[in-house]
C-alpha cells in the first residue's frame, strides 16, 4: 500500500543476521528474569515464557553462516555467548532468522489512507517499543476516525494525526539506532564502552530512583507528548496541553480510585482537582461533556496538577486544554476553534 501511495520510507538495514528460538532450557539465566549478554561481536537477549524451563532466546547468526545461505538453522548461531550464560539447550521448538531495519515513511497520510504500525516506521527491537508505538498510533488516528465519522468533528481533525505521530517515530527510530549501533558494533571503541563501562556504569545508575523513573517513562511511553500540535494549549501547573493527563489516587464517589477510571468512556470529558466553579458545571452540560471534579490533596501538587484548573482530555487520556483559571470560557474557545460538538 505504501508503494501503491508513493510514499518513500528511507532507511537502512543494519548488516547482522539475527535470529529468535522458543527453547526449552536450563541454566542460570533460565531463571524466569531478562538477561542481555553482550560480547566482542555477538549479542544475546533471553526472554522468559510461561513454562519454568521454556525461554525466547534473541541473537546474532554467526557471521560466517549469514554469508553461506538464507536457509538457516539453529545449529547456525553463535554459540559462544549461549555457552557462558551457561545456558543448557535441551529442545528447540522454533527457529526464524531476520534482519533488522531502520526506517520511517516520509508521511503517514495521503488522501484517505492512512499509514500506522510497521508500514509507517520500523526500527530495531532495541527497548521493545515497536508493539506501544503501532498501538499508539492506531488509538491517535481511531478516536479522530471516530469524531468525524460520527459527525462530532470536522475531517480537519484527521490532519492533526500525522505531525504528532511522525515527530515521534523519527525520535524513536534514531535513538534505537544509535543504542543498536552501541550494542552490536564490532568497533574498538564501541566494545571496550560496551564490554567493560556500560557493565559498570548501568548498576550505579539503575541504583538512582530519578534515574529508574527516567527509564520507566521513556520505555513505557508515558512520557510522549504532543506540545506541539494543533490540538494543544495552555498550561496550568506543571502540565501542558499536549501532556499525557497525570495519573493520580482519587476518590470517586466515596470509593477509593483514581483518574484513569473515566478516560475508559474514551471520550472527550473535563477533570477539576478541588472546586469547579458553577459556570464550568453550565458549560459541561451545555456541550455534553462528562466534568469530574476531584477533592484535592495535598500530594495531587507533585503531580503537577494545579489546584481548581480545568483540564480538558481528549479520548486518548491526553490534556487538550489546560487552563490555570478554571475558565469556561477558555473551554467553549477551544471548541468552538477547532469546532468539536
Amino acid at each position: 500500500m505504501r508503494e501503491a501511495l508513493e510514499i518513500g520510507f528511507p532507511g537502512e538495514t543494519y548488516a547482522h543476521l539475527f535470529y529468535v528460538a522458543d527453547v526449552e532450557a536450563s541454566g542460570d539465566t533460565v531463571n524466569g528474569e531478562v538477561h542481555v549478554g553482550l560480547d566482542k561481536t555477538d549479542f544475546l537477549a533471553v526472554f522468559p515464557l510461561k513454562d519454568e524451563r521454556r525461554a525466547r532466546l534473541v541473537g546474532t547468526v554467526r557471521e560466517e553462516a549469514d554469508h553461506e545461505n538464507d536457509h538457516l538453522a539453529w545449529n547456525d548461531v553463535s554459540q559462544r555467548v549461549i555457552e557462558w550464560m551457561h545456558i543448557d539447550v535441551a529442545k528447540v521448538n522454533w527457529f526464524s532468522t531476520y534482519r533488522v531495519h531502520h526506517r520511517v515513511a516520509d508521511h503517514f497520510r495521503k488522501g484517505r489512507a492512512f499509514l500506522l504500525g510497521d508500514a509507517a516506521h520500523i526500527h530495531s527491537p532495541v527497548g521493545g517499543q515497536g508493539m506501544n508505538t503501532g498501538i499508539g498510533d492506531a488509538v491517535n488516528l481511531a478516536w479522530k476516525l471516530a469524531a468525524v465519522l460520527r459527525g462530532r468533528a470536522q475531517a480537519s481533525l484527521l490532519d492533526s494525526y500525522e505531525p504528532e505521530r511522525i515527530a515521534f517515530a523519527r525520535h524513536l527510530v534514531a535513538t534505537t539506532d544509535q543504542a543498536f549501533t552501541g550494542v552490536t558494533s564490532g568497533g574498538a571503541i564501541a566494545r571496550r564502552l560496551r564490554l567493560d563501562i556500560v557493565p559498570l556504569l548501568i548498576p550505579l545508575l539503575f541504583a538512582l530512583r530519578a534515574v529508574r523513573c527516567f527509564m520507566f517513562r521513556t520505555i513505557s511511553q508515558t512520557a510522549v507528548n504532543y506540545r506541539g500540535s494543533s490540538l494543544s494549549e495552555g498550561r496550568a501547573g506543571t502540565v501542558h496541553g499536549g501532556d499525557r493527563l497525570p495519573w493520580v489516587k482519587a476518590d470517586l464517589n466515596g470509593v477509593d480510585g483514581d483518574n484513569f477510571t473515566p478516560l475508559a468512556s474514551l471520550d472527550w470529558q473535563v477533570h477539576v482537582y478541588g472546586d469547579a466553579a458553577p459556570e464550568i458545571r453550565t458549560v459541561c452540560d451545555r456541550r455534553k461533556l462528562p466534568l469530574h471534579v476531584f477533592p484535592w490533596r495535598t500530594e495531587l501538587g507533585r503531580t503537577g496538577l494545579r489546584r481548581n484548573a480545568v483540564y480538558l482530555v481528549r479520548p486518548d487520556g491526553y490534556v487538550a486544554l489546560a487552563d490555570t483559571e478554571g475558565s469556561a470560557k477558555a473551554v467553549t474557545s477551544y471548541l468552538d476553534a477547532r469546532k468539536l460538538t
